[in-house]
């Protein structure tokens, strides 16, 4: 948590001092995601998980800086996905908070609406998750790294939809064998999604 609230209090620092616009609000969205998995043994894609419908939700602040169409977008979100392995009954889940940094370029059309296309990184902490199979068990990394790119629409200055894409930077978890009482990775994943939300600012 102190990591997020970092992050976010670095994004406040770089946007106030130029007489930004700051307006907070809260979204939520959904996430298709689809996993992909690949070999540590012989560096090859072994399998992948069908893609599920799952949830994110939490606080946004928006920043409209002063050169006309520029401005932030920052979010706290808790963040659920799940994928299902191919040709299997096994689904693997991820729980996390996701804080998506993201640089708007907007036109405005008048003052009734915007529409804008943004592009940033995300940094994701995970708080639960994960698969135990038996013999093998998927596990996540502690924190991630993905990136965004997208577009959206605001009316009104107050409702805001968007549509992204959400694509892993790193790997998002591992797979490892399990031997008595000894692991070894034998495989890693990454998860990425579509992702389509809606905002409020008050």
């Amino acid at each position: 948590m102190k990591k997020i609230l970092t992050v976010i209090a670095l994004v406040v620092a770089m946007a106030t001092p130029s007489q930004a616009q700051i307006k907070f609000g809260i979204t939520a969205g959904l996430n298709m995601s689809n996993v992909s998995t690949k070999s540590e043994m012989v560096n090859q894609v072994t399998a992948a998980a069908k893609s599920r419908t799952d949830f994110f939700v939490g606080p946004t602040v928006k920043f409209t800086l002063p050169i006309i169409g520029l401005g932030l977008d920052a979010s706290a979100v808790y963040d659920q996905r799940s994928a299902k392995i191919d040709g299997t009954d096994e689904t693997i889940k991820s729980q996390s908070i996701q804080v998506p940094i993201n640089v708007r370029y907007g036109i405005g059309l008048g003052s009734l609406a915007e529409v804008f296309a943004f592009i940033g990184p995300q940094f994701g902490f995970n708080v639960g998750g994960g698969k135990d199979f038996g013999a093998s068990e998927w596990t996540l990394k502690s924190s991630n790294a993905s990136a965004n790119i997208g577009v959206g629409a605001t009316i009104l200055s107050k409702l805001q939809a968007k549509i992204n894409y959400n694509f892993a930077l790193g790997k998002t978890g591992e797979i490892k064998n399990v031997v008595g009482t000894a692991k070894q990775v034998v495989g890693s994943a990454k998860a990425n999604s579509w992702q389509v939300s809606l905002a409020y600012f008050f």
